[in-house]
């Protein structure tokens, strides 16, 4: 069942899946995070929130959209807020990344575009891996944005999604060596003007610092 058109943050995670061995690309919480942001995104064009002061978000209209997963988000975002001024949106990819990420997979899971794989670690820990299904949703996504890449990312969901990659770390997978190097900077900067990848990029940096001993 293919459905309705993607959603940014499904979109986002086929570009992040190895299509044969189902393994992500780049690091699995930050691609949380980008996916939270992502979702931020489309509940932000179809009018149900707005960001006030860089980075807070409020909701503006509460009526659900039919999608599972940005209706989830929209849920969790209706939550009540201490101060009542919006919540901030890197605190909320932070929190909001997982189940935002497993209602995708969900998803994508019943669009015939992935396959669950039970696995085991060290034959001890449960864990899946989700290469491709039946349904060839990952390569027109693969092809999409390598021909965004291609003509600088000229449209906006082709920016959005560019600039997640960015800020997840995505971008040495889909973008590797030295000849994308300039457009990979370029990315950089992209991720820093979106504000629902800021907010990812924010949180990935919160992460990092905390790794290396600044938080």
């Amino acid at each position: 069942m293919t459905g309705n058109p993607l959603t940014l943050p499904e979109e986002l995670l086929l570009l992040a899946l190895d299509p044969v061995r189902g393994r992500l690309l780049n690091n699995p919480t930050y691609l949380r995070y980008g996916l939270a942001g992502a979702a931020l995104a489309d509940l932000e064009a179809a009018g149900r929130i707005t960001v006030d002061h860089g980075d807070r978000i409020t909701v503006t209209k509460p009526l659900p959209l039919g999608d599972p997963v940005l209706d989830h988000a929209l849920t969790a975002l209706r939550a009540p807020v201490k101060g009542g001024n919006g919540i901030k949106a890197h605190r909320w990819v932070r929190g909001s990344g997982r189940s935002v990420q497993e209602l995708c997979l969900r998803r994508l899971e019943e669009r015939g575009a992935l396959r669950r794989e039970p696995h085991r670690a060290l034959g001890l820990f449960p864990y899946d891996r989700f290469p491709a299904g039946p349904v060839d949703l990952a390569a027109p996504a693969r092809a999409r944005f390598t021909a965004a890449a291609d003509a600088r990312f000229p449209d906006r969901r082709g920016r959005l999604l560019a600039a997640y990659a960015s800020a997840t770390g995505l971008d040495a997978g889909l973008l590797p060596g030295g000849a994308h190097r300039p457009l990979r900077r370029d990315l950089r900067r992209l991720a820093k003007e979106e504000w629902t990848a800021y907010a990812a990029f924010r949180a990935v940096q919160h992460d990092k610092s905390a790794a290396g001993g600044g938080a």
